[in-house]
C-alpha cells in the first residue's frame, strides 16, 4: 500500500470536487447578475470537470476572466473547510463502517420466516430433546 500515492489522488480529487463546488457557486451568481453568462459557462462546464486542473485550463483559453474567478471561489472554499475536512471524514468513515457492518450482521443472522417448516426443521434439529 502507497500510502503517499493515495494521499496525493485523495488531494487531486478533492481539488477537483472543490473546482466543481466553486463551480457551481459561480453559476448560481451567474444566474442571478449575469443569465446569458451562466448559461454559456454551464455549456462549457458540461462534461469537463472531472479534472478540475485540466478543466480551469481550458477555461482560460475561452474566458480567463470565469476561469480566475472560480480559482477564487474554489481556494476561499479550500480555506473554509481545510480545517474540519480531517476530522470528518475520518469519523464519516467511522460511521460509514459501523453502520455497514451491522447491516451486514443482520443480514447473516436473520432467520427466514417466509418458509415455516424450515425454521421448525431447524430448531427442532438444534433441539437435543427433540424425537427423531
Amino acid at each position: 500500500m502507497n500510502l503517499k500515492k493515495i494521499a496525493k489522488d485523495t488531494a487531486k480529487t478533492l481539488q477537483s470536487y472543490l473546482t466543481y463546488q466553486a463551480l457551481k457557486t459561480v453559476l448560481a451568481q451567474l444566474g442571478e447578475t449575469n443569465p446569458p453568462l451562466a448559461l454559456w459557462l454551464h455549456n462549457f462546464s458540461a462534461d469537463k470537470i472531472q479534472d478540475g486542473e485540466a478543466y480551469l485550463e481550458q477555461l482560460f483559453l475561452e474566458r480567463p476572466d470565469l476561469a480566475l474567478r472560480i480559482m477564487t471561489v474554489r481556494e476561499h472554499i479550500a480555506v473554509e473547510v481545510a480545517e474540519f475536512l480531517p476530522e470528518m471524514v475520518l469519523t464519516g468513515i467511522q460511521q460509514g463502517n459501523m453502520e455497514q457492518r451491522r447491516q451486514h450482521l443482520e443480514r447473516i443472522t436473520q432467520i427466514d420466516t417466509s418458509h415455516p417448516s424450515l425454521q421448525s426443521e431447524h430448531q427442532t434439529s438444534l433441539d437435543p430433546n427433540s424425537e427423531q
